[in-house]
């Protein structure tokens, strides 16, 4: 076993711990412990009283356990998509939101505002899909889909949506407050649903990708890679559709989360190499951790406001994406 392998476990587990620790209401690790036991006990046995209820359990248990998870399990699915995405364009600076899922994910998401606010996940995870899908359509050249062609009909179908989005978001007047906050990306009201359903899409996507690491290393010489004996066109499609599911489920539950896509990868190449055998496992592990350590600050940095947890990872991000800027201007990073 590798030595970042334990170390990124370690770590992990710390920033769940710290994220389910750091509230606004104080909670010992044993009255911790105690309250996690007791939900599994309570899950396993299929009974709601396996014995006494710890006094703390519903903050755990209900509230911060599944909100912690969720935004672990979403910076898994975000920075996955963000290595895969940049092995696909051959672009450093390339993240899971370029193909226009994000965009495409907020107009769901103010339609639901207007017309149904009880499905707002549901909305944009199909409108997400529906957008990949017509980017994907648009791109196709004689049954074939260019990278260059499918990046910049992302990006301009990433335009349209956003200005269709945000009419839509004015027009709600008193509710657009709503759609905002959750487009800015917040684990608010997440519930073990969520954490359900985002948990089975990671484990397929995520899985998927480091399962192929040898496709993703091979995809980065692009057309080369066709002599090597990779059929480049399949799995084009099949790397478009992973990043498009994983992020879509990531942005219909949590909102617009950006920067932790592209921060992860990079990080972790600097550290272990462009390898995608070790690249792609570690990028998503850290993600996860950079996304608790983002949501926890949302939560504590403003109390008793909470902060949209887009805003934190913008501030983490944006530096970060200007620095790699620059690297790219002066060909310091792959191309």
């Amino acid at each position: 076993m590798r030595k970042w392998l334990p170390t990124l476990l370690i770590v992990s587990l710390t920033a769940l711990f710290l994220g389910v620790y750091v509230g606004s209401v104080n909670i010992s690790p044993s009255d911790i412990t105690a309250s996690i036991i007791y939900g599994i006990k309570s899950a396993l046995l299929n009974s709601p009283n396996p014995g006494e209820k710890p006094h703390y359990f519903v903050i755990v248990w209900q509230l911060r356990l599944p909100r912690v998870l969720l935004a672990y399990l979403v910076g898994l699915s975000l920075a996955s998509a963000g290595v895969a995405s940049q092995a696909l364009f051959r672009n450093p600076l390339a993240d899971p939101y370029i193909i226009g899922v994000s965009a495409g994910a907020g107009i769901g998401a103010a339609l639901a505002a207007i017309y149904a606010p009880a499905h707002m996940g549901a909305f944009a995870l199909v409108s997400a899909l529906l957008s990949v899908f017509i980017v994907y359509t648009v791109s196709k050249v004689d049954g074939k889909v260019p990278v260059d062609t499918l990046l910049l009909a992302g990006i301009a179908y990433g335009f349209l949506a956003s200005a269709v989005t945000w009419y839509l978001i004015i027009s709600q007047g008193e509710r657009a407050h709503v759609t905002w906050m959750w487009l800015m990306g917040t684990f608010n009201g997440s519930d073990w649903g969520d954490v359900g359903e985002v948990f089975i899409v990671s484990l397929l996507g995520v899985g998927f990708l480091i399962w192929k690491w040898r496709e993703l290393n091979l995809i980065l010489l692009g057309e080369e890679s066709i002599a090597l004996g990779l059929d480049l066109h399949l799995y084009r499609k099949l790397f478009v559709g992973v990043i498009a599911l994983l992020t879509a489920f990531a942005v219909s539950t949590a909102g617009i989360i950006g920067f932790i896509g592209l921060v992860s990868p990079h990080v972790m190449r600097l550290l272990l190499g462009p390898n995608h055998r070790e690249l792609t496992p570690a990028s998503a592990l850290f993600g996860g951790v950079l996304l608790v350590i983002a949501d926890l600050l949302a939560r504590t940095l403003a109390k008793p406001t909470e902060l949209p947890v887009g805003i934190i990872t913008a501030l983490m991000g944006a530096p970060f994406f200007l620095y790699l800027l620059m690297k790219h201007k002066r060909g310091e990073l792959y191309s």
